[in-house]
């Protein structure tokens, strides 16, 4: 179930989205999966709008799929903010039909100090269609900032498991393998419940940690590479739809999309050639205008 079906009242429209983060919380106690899908421009953001996402996250992700760094870290502030924005723009459901939306805080933005979060945290929230932030991490440093966030009212999303901008101590590997590691990704949810956080991303871990955190938590666990016994599922789409050039080992592409879009360009390129040079006539003025 989408937005657009969640939201269903008769009445005049809100200027506010229904769906706040902590709707979420409902989904889980029903038992309906949530879905979520990343976006980082108008045209990616009226696809998954399109496809029914309850939820879009504009991920650091974008810096790897759309920026071509090898990692998350260069993402700045201003560059989620921009693309924030412009996941907006693509948007074409009434506001109160649209998906959740929830940003990344990239790296450095909230590492630095509590002050520094909120100021980065409110800027997105105030300056694009973001309505929560996601945080990565769960070390003591990582708490007190979350803890701050929520107090202030802004929502928060938790992350644990592979940490993408934890990269050079964690590398691209599958964590909590052990018992001792799963215990503290158990112990660090929990303290991230209690803390307020409206649900928190598993990624890349035993399927048999995500079944115990599961049945732990109130909160929804949406897991990416963490089996599927969760409350829901996050997906980078362009990993979904093939198009990224290296496809983590965890994902499973629904379409190859980038050999059908590179076959379909070839095909095109391919026919332009083959008309051979187009013989050229005089255009008047006339022609030439608009």
């Amino acid at each position: 179930m989408g937005p657009s079906q969640l939201n269903s009242s008769n009445g005049p429209q809100s200027l506010y989205r229904q769906m706040l983060p902590a709707e979420l919380i409902r989904f889980k106690q029903k038992g309906q999966s949530i879905t979520i899908l990343t976006a980082w421009d108008s045209l990616s953001s009226s696809i998954v709008e399109e496809a029914g996402a309850d939820v879009v996250l504009v991920g650091d992700s974008l810096g790897m799929v759309v920026l071509g760094h090898a990692t998350t870290l260069p993402v700045t502030l201003e560059e989620m903010l921009h693309h924030t924005q412009a996941v907006g723009r693509g948007f074409t459901l009434p506001l109160a039909q649209q998906p959740l939306v929830v940003c990344d805080l990239p790296f450095l933005s909230y590492q630095c100090g509590e002050d520094k979060a909120v100021a980065a945290a409110g800027k997105l929230l105030k300056h694009s269609c973001a309505s929560a932030v996601k945080l990565e991490g769960a070390e003591p440093e990582i708490l007190k900032v979350i803890g701050r966030l929520i107090r202030m009212g802004i929502p928060v999303m938790g992350h644990l498991g592979l940490t993408p901008q934890a990269v050079h101590r964690l590398g691209y590997k599958r964590q909590a393998q052990d018992p001792l590691s799963q215990e503290k990704v158990i112990s660090q949810a929990l303290q991230l419940e209690q803390l307020g956080c409206f649900a928190i991303v598993l990624e890349h871990v035993p399927e048999v940690l995500t079944s115990r955190l599961r049945k732990k938590l109130a909160i929804p666990l949406i897991g990416i590479g963490a089996g599927e016994d969760c409350d829901g599922q996050v997906r980078v789409t362009a990993d979904l739809l093939g198009l990224s050039k290296k496809q983590p080992s965890f994902i499973q592409a629904l379409v190859p999309g980038r050999q059908l879009c590179v076959e379909a360009l070839q095909d095109w390129i391919k026919q332009q050639h083959q008309k051979g040079e187009i013989p050229t006539k005089a255009i008047s003025q006339q022609e030439l205008d608009c």
